[in-house]
């Protein structure tokens, strides 16, 4: 990542970035970045986007942007329009995203997970570090691989094992359930089997709205692959009921929906269905563009990032570098390694000890 960053320093000194950005601009784009903490780097990265992006809040981003031709509004800014997303409620979204939306006046987007607001949960997908952390026994054996848990290899194993478990899971029901024979199995103490700490609960969410810097949206009440959920009505129920409870409680219609890991092989074949039957207006994957005017409401994209990163891999993905160059990335890692090699086997060739030998030989 360091040899990223030098090098997009080195394509904003020769203004790449620059470039990218006006080139996004000839034609109409919406960039909607997708979050998941808000934490790390994220101030640096905000002014950055804030500085050479117009900043929207999502509704209102997604109203204008789709709007049709005769009546779309005239917009004076010509920069591109950004949409900034959390997914899950992280309670870092109020301890460190509240304060810099404040701060900075950029609006953000929280997707929601209701089951989980309030709650001693913990979020299933890390479940599985924090009960092979926390276990009292030696060895567990599951699906006939016994796991020594005295082993690092092991202990990452187990870890990973039991997120793929819960991953897959056909029903929540099913993934719950194995989440509280894990427990019981590795012995976790009752103090660590809950997390009052991570999630946000519903005072801090109402302070956020409150603020006027926050929208919701909708991210299915437990959170569960949908594709991989097996009777298409529990599909439905995470969508629609989602919906209903986040407009009770907040108190406004909930029109955006964001699909859990959000690949299209996530989202299944259900899973458009249940949103638009739920009476979304738009959804949000995680398949990596910026969205055009053809872009498909319920399958709009949006670009990852992670809030640790260096600022300038966030400018060069949204300039649309990094698509082309990370690519580039592995052959010249390559190309550099085969010419340090041959760089090193002229070097001991012409070394005056194999010289002297080869001079020896042929005389």
């Amino acid at each position: 990542m360091e040899k990223q960053v030098v090098f997009y320093s080195i394509c904003r000194a020769c203004g790449l970035l620059a470039l990218g950005r006006a080139l996004m601009r000839r034609s109409p784009h919406l960039i909607i970045i997708n979050y998941h903490r808000a934490d790390g780097q994220l101030r640096k990265q905000l002014v950055y986007i804030r500085k050479h992006y117009r900043v929207m809040h999502l509704e209102e981003a997604l109203e204008e942007f789709f709007a049709p031709e005769g009546q779309k509004r005239p917009v004076r800014d010509r920069r591109t329009p950004v949409v900034l997303t959390f997914d899950d409620g992280y309670r870092s979204c109020y301890t460190n995203g509240l304060p810099l939306a404040r701060e900075l006046q950029v609006p953000l987007s929280v997707f929601l997970v209701p089951e989980y607001i309030g709650s001693e949960k913990r979020f299933w997908w890390l479940e599985g570090t924090e009960l092979v952390e926390h276990a009292q026994v030696s060895e567990l054996t599951l699906d006939e691989r016994c796991y020594h848990l005295s082993q690092a290899g092991d202990r990452q194993a187990l870890a990973e094992e039991i997120y793929r478990r819960t991953c897959y899971a056909h029903s929540v029901s099913e993934r719950e359930t194995f989440l509280a024979e894990m427990r019981e199995r590795l012995a976790v103490p009752p103090e660590h089997q809950k997390d009052a700490t991570c999630i946000l609960n519903w005072e801090e969410i109402r302070e956020m709205q409150e603020s006027g810097w926050f929208s919701f949206g909708a991210h299915t009440m437990y959170h569960p692959v949908l594709a991989e959920l097996s009777d298409p009505a529990e599909v439905e129920y995470e969508v629609s009921e989602c919906r209903k409870v986040l407009q009770e409680r907040l108190g406004l219609p909930i029109r955006v929906f964001a699909y859990p890991l959000g690949r299209m092989i996530d989202i299944g074949e259900h899973g458009v269905a249940a949103v638009e039957k739920a009476g979304y207006d738009w959804a949000l994957t995680t398949v990596w563009a910026a969205n055009t005017p053809s872009s498909q409401p319920l399958l709009l994209a949006r670009q990852q990032y992670n809030a640790n990163w260096h600022w300038l891999l966030i400018a060069a993905g949204m300039a649309g570098l990094s698509p082309l160059f990370d690519r580039i990335f592995p052959y010249g890692r390559m190309v550099l390694a085969l010419g340090s090699k041959a760089k090193a086997s002229l070097a001991r060739f012409f070394s005056p000890a194999v010289r002297g030998r080869v001079e020896v030989k042929n005389s």
